[in-house]
């Protein structure tokens, strides 16, 4: 076997991360990856496509492929039996499968995949021992950093020791009357003396000023004139400035942070975690026609456990599967997706390891990927009608899972550029003009099944096409698959173990075309 070129792109022959293990130039492998998605015929279900010179060994994963290029006289089993330890690499360095994750661990990538392959021919290695090399732990090092370290403290130790010695001398001398021991001469004596001074200064550290008490009506004054409080006449430049955008109908926010949504969104509240701590968070993508019709609804989901006590390495998870909505489920690697199958339990293969330590660890995902519209979880109905002045646009919002709790919910409509503020109707909630952007924002602090529905009446001058895409946001704290992790308990005895969860359902693409 003569492996050319190991590399993994996206669907569409861009690469994202590639080794050469022969003489080869980045234009010609460039060009090799994208002729690769060309060549594959979607009629027929291969894992390897050639041309007159070369060979292409792929496996899927996700949304990109891992690819070998080989030589056309190479062993086609051998080349199989390398590319399955290549994809097996992948997910040890990346948590996700996408483009982001694999560029930012492309260094990590190139040196596992140099352990496998060398000079074009394969490695007798496995991922254990892949593992291991990549690592590159020397106990010669632990040594060497050991010993530095002890110098180093010994040395600050003895500077310390021989600085209090200095001043504690300096201070006997100067009790006494006498001059300072090995100095003569009044101006030798002084230079002698402040010399002291420096050296004793750069190796004591300074003690810290304990902060003295304040009363709580006394503040000092200062002694004489000062100029820190006076404001220059910028500030009413500033001022000035504030009112003018006032006029034009600009909402000014307090220099003091955030919009009220939006520091919710930034700052969700704390969460009680315990050592056994589970999030379940959800990112639904959505396209819907102004006139109806889904075009596209895709839910990602994804369990990630975090434990941080050693004890609770060994453990289970139960999950309660309620979603009747069709989604599709996939357990991480490691995970006994037999035991999974037959009794929704979420263990490792080996039950004699433990989960990682402190580290966040997806243990399974899913993904839903529909045209059904009685899915939508939040229908709009943006309907703009001409009229002698311009534009009247209605907008109504329903809520059809009702199961749901939607949070800071904000629908933004598009204002044409330079017809000014919208005239509002009847309203629903509250409303936010963004002259700048021009964007009209139609908040909603909570959409549940008490609020299922509401509306939003305005007049501005426009056609009814300047009011699409019209674009949702919100955050929840329920998950819109009904997949939920019923309870934990360790491998051995399956004695329950106390743990915490949060959930998160938040968008990320949601838009009216």
């Amino acid at each position: 076997m003569v492996l050319l070129a190991a590399a993994v792109c996206t669907k569409a022959g861009k690469a994202i991360v590639s080794r050469q293990f022969v003489e080869m130039t980045r234009t010609r492998v460039e060009g090799l990856l994208a002729a690769f998605p060309k060549l594959m015929n979607t009629g027929k279900q291969h894992t390897f496509v050639e041309t007159e010179s070369v060979r292409y060994v792929y496996q899927p994963l996700e949304k990109l492929y891992m690819v070998l290029v080989t030589t056309k006289n190479s062993n086609i089993l051998e080349d199989l039996e390398t590319l399955r330890l290549f994809s097996r690499v992948i997910p040890e360095y990346c948590r996700v499968l996408e483009e982001g994750e694999v560029s930012e661990h492309c260094f990590d990538l190139i040196f596992a995949f140099d352990e496998i392959v060398a000079l074009g021919y394969r490695e007798n290695v496995n991922l254990a021992q892949i593992r291991t090399f990549t690592e590159m732990d020397s106990h010669e090092e632990k040594v060497f950093r050991a010993v530095r370290e002890t110098q180093e403290r010994e040395a600050k130790a003895e500077m310390r020791r021989k600085a209090k010695e200095l001043q504690q001398a300096r201070r006997d001398a100067d009790r006494s009357g006498k001059k300072s021991p090995g100095f003569s001469g009044g101006f030798g004596s002084m230079s002698s003396s402040s010399n002291a001074t420096i050296i004793t200064d750069t190796l004591m550290e300074p003690e810290k000023p304990k902060a003295s008490p304040v009363p709580a009506r006394y503040y000092p004054r200062a002694s004489g004139p000062s100029k820190a409080l006076k404001l220059s006449a910028r500030g009413k430049e500033v001022d000035d400035f504030v009112d003018k955008l006032k006029s034009e109908g600009q909402v000014i926010m307090p220099s003091s942070g955030k919009r009220p949504s939006e520091a919710s969104k930034a700052l969700p509240p704390p969460v009680n975690t315990e050592s056994v701590h589970l999030r379940c968070e959800e990112k639904i993508s959505l396209t819907c026609g102004r006139d109806g019709g889904l075009q596209n609804l895709e839910v990602l989901g994804m369990i990630t456990l975090r434990v941080a006590d050693d004890k609770n390495g060994r453990i289970r998870l139960t999950i309660n599967n309620g979603d009747k909505k069709g989604v599709q489920l996939q357990t991480h690697p490691n995970v006994d997706k037999k035991l999974f199958t037959t009794d929704s339990v979420l263990g490792l293969k080996n039950p004699d390891k433990s989960f990682p330590l402190n580290n966040d660890v997806g243990v399974l995902k899913w993904r839903l990927q529909t045209t059904d519209e009685t899915l939508i979880p939040l229908t709009i109905n943006c309907w703009p009608s001409e009229s002698a002045t311009g534009c009247d646009v209605n907008i109504e919002y329903e809520l059809q899972e009702e199961a749901l709790e939607l949070n800071d919910v904000v629908i933004s409509i598009p204002i044409p550029s330079g017809v000014g503020a919208p005239v509002i109707g009847d309203l629903d909630g509250e409303y936010r003009h963004d002259s700048r952007r021009n964007i009209l924002e139609w908040c909603l602090p909570v959409v549940d099944v008490n609020n299922k529905t509401g509306s939003l009446e305005f007049s501005v001058a426009g056609q009814p096409n300047d009011f699409f895409p019209v674009n949702v946001s919100f955050v929840s704290k329920g998950n819109y698959c009904d997949i939920t992790v019923a309870k934990v308990s360790q491998v051995d005895g399956e004695v329950p173990v106390r743990f915490s969860s949060e959930t998160s359902f938040l968008v990320d693409k949601y838009e009216i075309l």
